[in-house]
């Protein structure tokens, strides 16, 4: 499985089916990067970004322990 296809599935109990769509546009807009060249070295990045964007979709609380996942994903 790509690094990709895990956040997806790490995110998926927080966002849902929406949690594919979610880490895609992350992966386009925030880190410029296509989502199949998401690697461990980009993490720490999603992870912040995926803190500030997920606050729009889930509680704050929520938001901060799924970046805490991201940050420390071990591929």
């Amino acid at each position: 499985m790509s690094v990709y296809q895990e956040i997806t599935a790490l995110s998926t109990p927080f966002l849902g089916p929406a949690a594919e769509q979610f880490i895609t546009r992350q992966c386009t807009l925030h880190l410029r990067i296509e989502p199949a060249a998401l690697a461990k070295q980009h993490l720490a990045e999603l992870a912040r970004c995926v803190e500030v964007a997920g606050v729009r979709y889930m509680v704050e609380t929520k938001a901060k322990e799924l970046a805490t996942r991201i940050a420390g994903f071990k591929a």
